[in-house]
């Protein structure tokens, strides 16, 4: 499997509950701050649950 780099770029103010703790669960803290994740189906659904708030680059 490959790996990705997951950036998010909109904020998470006036999300959902579950919108929040998948940013959360991806490792993600703050805005522009990239983290690197194995291209699991797991973490590619996470991604998918909050593609409006993410920029998804593949490694």
């Amino acid at each position: 499997m490959g790996k990705v780099i997951i950036t998010q770029v909109r904020s998470a103010i006036n999300r959902t509950k579950r919108q929040k703790d998948t940013i959360t669960a991806l490792g993600l803290k703050k805005l522009n701050n990239p983290v690197e994740h194995e291209a699991t189906p797991q973490i590619m659904g996470m991604i998918r649950a909050v593609s409006h708030l993410v920029k998804v680059e593949e490694k």
